[in-house]
């Protein structure tokens, strides 16, 4: 069994393969006005919103909700979420709990649209208030009704919340429809879990740039800042439920860099179903073990960070390790493979 230092490093070091990005916008890699220089893609642009309606997202993006259904969104522990669809708009149930994206997500190009509520009630961070969150829950950007509603200014709405104000106010009456478009870039950790380099963040709020590339110190907590932690690069998008009910609509991403395959983050309670030990052969059992959401596929001595792509297949970066989990009759089997081998079938012991 790997020590917990050698486990922290299988997990950052399974990020860099998939972290890699490609070169080919490098101008040190061409000569000037290279003619065999590839073209950009086309994409269509899509169409903005109206105060009425939401608008289209690009041609190149995953819409997160297009005001019809909530599949890409579920509750945090990865059950189906408590929120509500009401008039075209995804809303806060309060006391329902935060809500996430079933796929994660590292450096990314985000579109959102939220709705603080017509009606003021409250006041400072009671009135109004929700929040976007990168990597699960550890990096926010306040969402609050700013509109002649005082509060502390690294809480106040379009912040990186306990970290950097927003340059300026932007924000809209309560019930108008208010846009965020943020880049991000998530933090990248090396091998032994310290920081290699920090998330940073610009967002445009209602058209008007007010966080500038920024370089976050750590996580944005209530009322602590930091440290990183090292975690992987792609993790789930997340909406607060703060009490307050918070509209969202029109809501898509553009994944930066090179692509890589759709990653899931499941449910607790699936994953810990694929939790256990299984038989190979006579002289060979392999574990599967669960480290908070993500499972640790044990061969050869080492513990593989695996990733899923599917409820029930799972790859590791590391090294070419696949697994997919079955239920055969009444036995519960993993068939994995390593590399071109043709792969086995392991039956899960009782």
């Amino acid at each position: 069994m790997k020590t917990p230092c050698l486990i922290l490093a299988a997990l950052t070091a399974s990020l860099a393969v998939g972290n890699a990005r490609a070169d080919e916008n490098d101008p040190r890699n061409w000569i000037g006005h290279d003619r065999t220089r590839p073209q950009p893609p086309v994409v269509d642009p899509g169409q903005p919103s109206t105060p009425d309606r939401a608008g289209r997202a690009p041609s190149d993006a995953l819409v997160l909700f297009d005001g019809t259904d909530l599949s890409q969104w579920v509750a945090m522990n990865g059950e189906p979420t408590r929120w509500i669809i009401k008039d075209g708009a995804m809303e806060c149930v309060p006391g329902s709990g935060y809500i996430r994206t079933l796929r994660c997500f590292g450096d990314v190009q985000l579109h959102l649209e939220f709705a603080t509520p017509a009606r003021v009630e409250g006041h400072s961070q009671g009135r109004g208030n929700s929040g976007l969150f990168f990597g699960l829950n550890r990096y926010e950007i306040q969402i609050l009704d700013s509109y002649d509603n005082p509060t502390y200014a690294d809480g106040s709405c379009a912040s990186v919340y306990n970290q950097y104000p927003p340059l300026v106010n932007a924000s809209r009456p309560p019930g108008q429809w208010q846009t965020y478009d943020v880049i991000w870039t998530a933090p990248r950790f090396h091998p032994d879990g310290s920081l290699r380099s920090p998330a940073r963040v610009t967002l445009f709020h209602n058209g008007v740039l007010v966080q500038n590339n920024v370089e976050l110190i750590g996580d944005t907590g209530w009322v602590t800042r930091g440290p990183y932690r090292a975690h992987p690069e792609k993790l789930p998008i997340a909406l607060q439920d703060h009490g307050n009910p918070v509209r969202f609509r029109n809501i898509w991403v553009r994944e930066l860099g090179r692509p890589g395959r759709p990653e899931l983050y499941l449910a607790d309670r699936l994953l810990e179903a694929y939790t256990g030990k299984y038989q190979v052969n006579e002289d060979r059992v392999v574990e599967v073990s669960r480290r908070g959401g993500n499972l640790f596929f044990q061969w050869a001595g080492e513990d593989f960070l695996m990733f899923a792509t599917t409820t029930n297949r799972f790859f590791a970066k590391t090294t070419d390790i696949q697994v997919e989990f079955r239920r055969e009759g009444d036995e519960d089997v993993a068939w994995f493979s390593v590399g071109e081998d043709p792969g086995w079938r392991a039956k899960k012991l009782r």
